[in-house]
């Protein structure tokens, strides 16, 4: 049997994940099969595009609600590492310096099922996330991407 992925996230990710879940079995689910009826009785289903969109949806809706299980189920809730305030790990944000041009970014490093980058929450796999974790406040660090390296100089772990 194959060992299933972790899902690393916040106790508010996962909350949103329970609530998602929720929406799309008490809503979502029952306005699909009420589509489904309704073309149902548009006539012919070889020939009707409603149906097949309404079909189309429920499997989108169920396979959703499966991956929504999976990721509640397999969930790691990320804590936070107070021993060490300096040092960036999951469930920290960041802030660190482009070199030389000196910009400032700031990323909250999460997991994979709450990554929102125009969010400011970057994945733990993200080549930037994998490059920051371990190291601490004040340090240089080499970021690989796949557009070229960069260096960066964490200003800031919080």
């Amino acid at each position: 049997m194959a060992v299933e992925k972790s899902y690393y996230m916040t106790e508010e990710g996962k909350s949103k994940l329970e609530k998602e879940l929720h929406h799309l079995k008490t809503e979502r689910r029952q306005e699909v099969v009420e589509r489904i009826k309704v073309a149902r009785d548009f006539g012919d289903l070889s020939e009707n595009s409603e149906y097949d969109a309404a079909k189309d949806d429920q499997a989108f809706v169920e396979s959703r609600i499966s991956q929504v299980e999976k990721m509640i189920r397999n969930a790691v809730i990320i804590e936070n590492d107070n021993d060490n305030p300096d040092i960036v790990s999951l469930g920290k944000s960041v802030t660190f310096q482009e070199l030389p041009s000196g910009e400032e970014e700031t990323y909250t490093i999460v997991g994979s099922a709450e990554a929102d980058p125009f969010d400011g929450k970057i994945s733990n796999d993200s080549p930037m996330a994998k490059s920051l974790l371990g190291h601490q406040k004040g340090t240089e660090v080499t970021v690989v991407t796949p557009g070229g390296d960069i260096q960066v100089k964490i200003v800031g772990v919080n």
